[in-house]
């Protein structure tokens, strides 16, 4: 079912935010894309990749070292796929789109597949945001942990408030080794075709697996001094910590108190614009701090990157003055966390309120 957004409600806002974002660019004389501030991360995030691969593969560290640095590698590469691979991808990061497919690459050398990120992002997230069925990042892990009032309930999801954290950091795992082969051969993503792919892209998904695995994997066998126990934790300890940074930034944009899952009625009509529906769905938080600003890629401005998907990420604290303004103008919700750690907690809450199976609405979240 083929799901409809009503154009004609509050299209003012939508039609307003987009002339004053675009008159904040045209008056300052700043372009869209990547200024300086933005390359100096990327050369930031991607120096730290090679210099902690490096340091783990010829350094000659002691064990508890190495673990260390596995974990920073990890977690590093989930801030390089926020920063630099996420803008790439969204075609965000520079006006050329050589240097955005080549800046793309590198999120298939960090284990992941840029195109099936676009498929399932891009195209289906970014334009059926938490409608049950039609959003596939809703499904982390189907039927152990309850992201909407509309799935179905199980009675272990009572405790998915406990558990759900520790799974989040399996997210990066089945990235590497399931997810992108399971979402390149479905013939759906949600209600979304995906059954027409580039011949290249057959080559590109195991090209770019296979050489990931063999820096990943196969030299640091070959070159370290190691047992293949003392690989497989370090291995882990780097993917769990990628997979719970990612785990957790994306959930907390829009799995919080105050964000709504709408569902489309029986014509697959949703009762709101696009714009009104991104905002309904989507939660920023953070926004005060220049530390989870740099860190994050603009991901705790999720409000205003589902709005200008389509304007590098380095951009969004200023946009976000403009977007607030107007959502109170016309009477849009416009949801933020303050802190990161009031996020964390309203995500805590909306995973216990789900786990009960209660479906009633949750309250807004004040700006």
């Amino acid at each position: 079912m083929k799901v409809k957004f009503n154009g004609r409600k509050q299209s003012g806002f939508y039609a307003e935010v987009k002339q004053e974002v675009e008159n904040y660019f045209k008056t300052n004389n700043i372009s869209k894309n990547a200024n300086g501030a933005m390359v100096f991360k990327t050369i930031f995030f991607l120096g730290g990749l090679v210099a902690l691969y490096l340091m783990i593969l010829l350094g000659g560290f002691g064990a508890p070292m190495m673990l260390f640095l596995a974990i920073l590698l990890g977690m590093v590469q989930a801030f390089i796929g926020f920063n630099v691979c996420h803008d790439a991808i969204h075609g965000s990061y520079s006006s050329s789109g050589k240097v955005n497919n080549i800046l793309s690459l590198t999120f298939n050398l960090i284990g992941a597949n840029a195109y099936v990120w676009k498929v399932t992002h891009n195209q289906v997230h970014h334009t059926f945001t938490n409608i049950p069925g039609h959003d596939e990042d809703l499904d982390v892990a189907p039927g152990l942990v309850r992201l909407s009032p509309l799935e179905d309930h199980k009675a272990i999801m009572k405790y998915q408030h406990l558990y759900a954290f520790f799974l989040y950091g399996f997210a990066s795992l089945s990235w590497v080794f399931r997810k992108d082969y399971v979402k390149f051969f479905q013939k759906k993503i949600g209600h979304t075709d995906n059954s027409n792919h580039p011949k290249i892209e057959y080559f590109n998904l195991f090209f770019f697996k296979a050489v990931y695995y063999t820096l990943f994997i196969v030299l640091p066998l070959v070159v370290l001094d190691i047992t293949w126990w003392q690989f497989i934790i370090g291995f882990f300890a780097m993917h769990l910590a990628e997979g719970f940074v990612l785990g957790l930034v994306f959930q907390l944009a829009h799995v919080v108190e105050g964000t709504e899952f709408p569902e489309p009625d029986t014509d697959g009509k949703v009762d709101e614009s696009w714009a009104v529906h991104q905002m309904q769905t989507t939660a920023n938080f953070s926004t005060k701090s220049s530390i989870a600003t740099f860190l994050c890629g603009g991901l705790n401005f999720q409000v205003e990157h589902h709005l200008f998907a389509n304007i590098c990420h380095i951009h969004y604290p200023e946009i976000s003055k403009i977007v607030s303004r107007i959502a109170q103008k016309h009477g849009v919700p416009y949801h933020v966390n303050p802190t990161f750690l009031g996020a964390l907690a309203s995500h805590y809450k909306t995973l216990k309120r789900f786990g009960s199976n209660k479906t009633v609405a949750l309250d807004p979240v004040k700006a």
